[in-house]
Parts: structure tokens; C-alpha cells; sequence
């Protein structure tokens, strides 16, 4: 059996493309910060700030997928956007110094990426993979975190950063977020309700990972996005729609989130419109290509 080694493993996206992997005949071997004490596949623990790979964790490796990163939905402190920037740029880096040395040359590395990469600017434009990175934080991360994905071409190896929007998802992620309050009835629209909201149901982007390790012909960078354009209005008002709600409430005044979240408030006043049309032009088709559709998977 062919090896796939994945970090971030434990995540949302992370284990159901484990367990699809593991269901299509691959070995799959995953990299933890701390032993699990029950796991269905073979775990190396790693601490990439302290230079510690347990041994064997690399050998045989045909595909490294790299998910690991810390949520970028907590304050962000400039302690935590350090943190959100070298789990993603320095534990890829880590793990490319670490092949070099053992003379591992696996067939690809596929990497998370997300769609920051454009900024998070509602405009008349429609983002696509040609778009240059915005210079703002999460543009940053995302350049320098492709770039060190791109780095293990000099392995030898076919990379893949997958661009991904905001993760819709039976249980956890995003989703859990904006439902509360409207379950509590007290939902409203952000700001002007008028930024885009990109999106990707779970199932698709799990999909979108195995095409891209399965299809050799997938190469460089790919948005990770359904193609359903909504704005935050729309969006509250469709989650209330299957949940039952009603939204009551004037929209929610920007100065307010801004108050309470800080510069991370940029992720829910603004937001991009986002073009898939690279993943599809490569034959694949989305399961879940409107807003009512994925919501109805989800929620009921």
C-alpha cells in the first residue's frame, strides 16, 4: 500500500479525509503533537519549535498532506498571529528540512492554503488563482505558506496548495459559529450584510484532496470554494430559514464586532468572491454547488 502521511489529522478536514483514504486502500500515517490513546492509524508524534520528529515517521512517505495550523478564529493577539503563522510556514518548513536530510522524495505534497490569500475586500471582483496575495495579515500568511509548500519541488515532487473557504459542516467549524444566535433568536446580518461569504461544503473539499491525490495531472494552486456567490445577508437568512428562525434584528453596526473582535473582525465585515473555475475545468464536479443545497445536508 502506497503511504500518505498527514499532519493536522485531528482537524475537521483532516479526519474525514483520513478515513476516505484509509477506505480507498491507502496506508495512512499521521504526524500528533502528543500520542493518542486510541487511533486508527499509526501515529509520530512531531514538535516542529523544537526540532523533534520521532523516527520512522517519514520512511516510505508517496504523499505528505500538510493541514496542520491553528485556527485563525481566536483574538488575534500578536502572540496568536504568530502562532496562526508558524504553525502553517514553519512547521512545512520544518518538515521540507526534514526530507532533505533523510533524502525522502515523495511523489506530491499537497497543502492547505485558504482564500485570504486575496484579502478580505467585498469588490466587483471575482477572485481566481492568477490574483496576485493581498498584503494584508492572512495574505501574508497564505503567500509565505505556499511558498514553502512550493519549496519540495525541489524534492521532486508535485505540489498542490489547495486556496479553501470557510468549511461547511455537519458538526464543528464554521457553521456551529453562525448558528447560534439565530438558534437563540437573536440573529442578525453583520455590517452592511453586503460582503461576500465564501464557502465549501466538507464533502466537496475532502473530494477536492483526494482528486488532487489521485489525479497526477493537479499541479499548483487551486480554490477550494463552491460556486454559489452569497453576501452575509443572504447567508443569515438562509441558516434561519432551515433552522426554522426568523431574523428580527436590524443588522448588527460594524463599530460593534469591531469593538468586541479586534482586527479579527476583518472576517466578518469582509469577504471575496471566489472563482472555482480551475478545479472544475479539471473535471471536478461539486456535490453541494448552492447555499440551500449544502445548508440542507448540515442542518437537517
Amino acid at each position: 500500500m502506497k503511504k500518505i502521511l498527514i499532519s493536522g489529522a485531528t482537524g475537521l478536514v483532516g479526519k474525514k479525509l483520513a478515513r476516505k483514504l484509509y477506505e480507498r486502500g491507502y496506508q495512512v500515517e499521521i504526524l500528533v503533537r502528543s500520542k493518542p490513546q486510541k487511533s486508527d492509524f499509526k501515529s509520530y508524534v512531531w514538535d516542529y519549535q523544537n526540532g523533534f520528529l520521532e523516527d520512522g515517521a517519514l520512511d516510505n512517505t508517496y504523499i505528505f498532506i500538510h493541514l496542520a495550523g491553528a485556527s485563525i478564529s481566536n483574538r488575534w493577539t500578536k502572540s496568536y498571529k504568530e502562532e496562526i503563522y508558524k504553525s502553517r510556514v514553519d512547521s512545512a518548513q520544518f518538515i521540507f528540512e526534514e526530507m532533505q536530510k533523510r533524502n525522502i522524495h515523495p511523489e506530491a505534497v499537497i497543502s492547505s492554503s485558504a482564500v485570504g490569500i486575496y484579502g478580505q475586500q467585498t469588490s466587483v471582483n471575482i477572485f481566481s488563482e492568477e490574483d496576485a496575495p493581498a498584503d494584508d495579515f492572512l495574505g501574508t500568511v497564505c503567500k509565505d505558506w505556499e511558498q514553502k509548500a512550493y519549496q519540495f519541488k525541489n524534492l521532486g515532487s508535485r505540489v498542490v496548495c489547495i486556496r479553501t473557504a470557510t468549511v461547511l459542516s455537519e458538526k464543528g467549524g464554521a457553521l456551529e459559529v453562525l448558528k447560534k444566535p439565530i438558534e437563540l433568536n437573536l440573529g442578525a446580518a453583520l455590517g452592511t450584510g453586503h460582503q461576500y461569504f465564501s464557502w465549501i461544503h466538507l464533502d466537496d473539499l475532502v473530494n477536492i484532496y483526494f482528486k488532487a491525490v489521485e489525479d497526477v495531472s493537479i499541479n499548483g494552486s487551486y480554490n477550494a470554494s463552491a460556486p454559489d456567490f452569497v453576501d452575509n445577508k443572504t447567508l443569515t437568512d438562509k441558516i434561519a430559514s432551515h433552522l426554522g428562525k426568523k431574523i428580527w434584528l436590524p443588522n448588527m453596526p460594524a463599530f460593534v464586532i469591531k469593538l468586541a473582535l479586534g482586527e479579527m473582525s476583518t472576517l466578518a465585515l469582509d469577504g471575496s468572491r471566489i472563482s472555482p473555475a480551475k478545479i472544475e475545468n479539471s473535471g471536478f464536479k461539486f456535490m453541494y454547488n448552492n447555499l440551500d443545497a449544502a445548508l440542507r445536508d448540515v442542518i437537517n
